[in-house]
């Protein structure tokens, strides 16, 4: 078994880090089975290198090595790629065409980005790994393929598994050994070592002296945060190479070449749950205002059967007091003395009472109209809630058809009061 030094002198890995030494040893124990492999880390990382090692160290070395981006290939043409098409299978398949899958029979695949396959194709997947069994687009015939499969995702493949957009079974399958590749920001002391390789390299490529750091651009190096990980690295190297005629870098010129800099080792709050009460978007915040109307507008209706049950004004007013002010806000008390005779008045339309003249010529003062708003409420306004709320109601009901539950959380309400309602307004 050939040493991590050794396999890293043969593929032009730079890197002391420990899990980077990790990643390599599991590759080289794993590489003589046949078993699944799953490579994950972020973007720009260089998980591609951990399926080269893989295949050259097994027993397939000598067989087809095809490595495929998944997220590159249209979701309509991606199952024609891998398991290939028979002739008139869809519109422009003018004759038979070979998948990868029997291209690399007796050999390895090295699906890059997974997360990014269609469902349906997932399930062709599945059947691949289960039995080795695969069919061609357009033909009823099933062939069977020995390949090896070594994928690799740089997506968090539970949130996918949890949001239905990646199959658990295939997950499994194919995680049956996980390699993870750490982040570059996560190896310091190898980014001054990739750097100067990269430097190098670019030098000899373009036929010019290699640049070098100075102290304070060292460390500015290794402070940065590498959000684009190795990739970026290289691409930072490459530019300072071409276009830096002095081949002597400060951190002023490094700084340069680094997007948002500054504010790069900023802390971020990351994934955290959005807590009850907490609206994050406008349609939430309509949903409360709705409900919040509706709840006083049904306020209003308790105050006014009840005053036409008892036709008592001070009874209602005394035992209703808080929920008069709640409806109609707080007024001054010279206004609470008449409150009585103007809520009869003006939301029952009783007849006004007439004030009697103390002489035959006295004329009947009108009085002045301190809940005017209150005649605003009309049926009509009443019927277009109402019509709102079964709006609001049948739109919930089919973003989560079946999903009772979440329908209700989602219009704040419980799950018996949507029974209720959807009983009451016949959905």
């Amino acid at each position: 078994m050939e040493s991590v030094q050794s396999i890293k002198q043969r593929f032009e890995l730079i890197g002391n880090d420990v899990k980077l030494n990790r990643a390599i040893e599991k590759a080289i124990q794993v590489a003589p089975t046949d078993i699944s492999v799953l490579v994950t880390g972020e973007s720009g990382v260089g998980k591609e290198s951990i399926p080269k090692i893989i295949h050259a160290l097994s027993h397939r070395k000598h067989a087809k090595y095809i490595a495929v981006n998944c997220g590159a290939i249209p979701e309509g043409t991606i199952d024609s790629e891998l398991f290939g098409h028979e002739k008139g299978a869809f519109t422009g398949a003018t004759q038979t065409r070979s998948g990868y899958f029997e291209v690399a029979d007796g050999g390895t695949i090295f699906l890059d980005e997974v997360g990014e396959l269609p469902l349906t194709t997932q399930v062709r997947l599945l059947r691949v790994l289960e039995n080795g069994e695969f069919l061609k687009v357009g033909s009823s015939q099933v062939q069977k393929t020995d390949v090896r499969i070594v994928a690799a995702t740089n997506i968090n493949m539970f949130e996918a598994i949890k949001k239905e957009k990646f199959r658990e079974d295939l997950y499994y399958r194919l995680s049956t050994v996980e390699i993870h590749i750490p982040p570059l920001r996560e190896r310091r002391e190898d980014i001054h070592l990739l750097f100067r390789k990269f430097a190098s390299d670019f030098g000899q490529k373009y036929k010019m002296p290699t640049i070098r750091l100075e102290d304070d651009a060292v460390h500015l190096l290794l402070k940065y945060h590498w959000p684009g990980n190795i990739r970026q690295l290289r691409n930072i190297a490459e530019q300072i190479s071409v276009l830096e005629e002095n081949r002597t870098i400060t951190a002023a010129t490094l700084n340069s070449y680094l997007p948002d800099a500054a504010g790069s080792n900023l802390p971020a709050v990351v994934g955290q749950p959005k807590k009850d009460g907490d609206f994050s978007n406008e349609r939430e915040i309509l949903y409360k205002v709705l409900f919040d109307m509706k709840s006083d507008l049904n306020d209003l209706k308790k105050l006014t059967l009840e005053l036409l049950k008892d036709n008592d004004t001070s009874k209602v007013h005394k035992e209703n007091e808080n929920l008069i002010r709640k409806i109609y806000g707080s007024h001054e008390e010279e206004e609470d003395i008449d409150l009585e005779e103007n809520v009869a008045t003006e939301v029952l339309g009783l007849p006004e009472p007439v004030m009697e003249a103390t002489t035959p010529t006295a004329a009947v003062q009108p009085q002045e109209d301190r809940y005017h708003f209150a005649e605003e409420i009309q049926e009509e306004e009443t019927l277009s809630l109402q019509e709102k709320e079964i709006e609001l109601i049948k739109k919930s009901l089919e973003r989560n058809r079946g999903k009772r539950k979440a329908a209700a959380a989602e219009l704040g309400i419980s799950e018996r009061t949507l029974y209720r309602k959807i009983k009451q307004y016949d959905l």
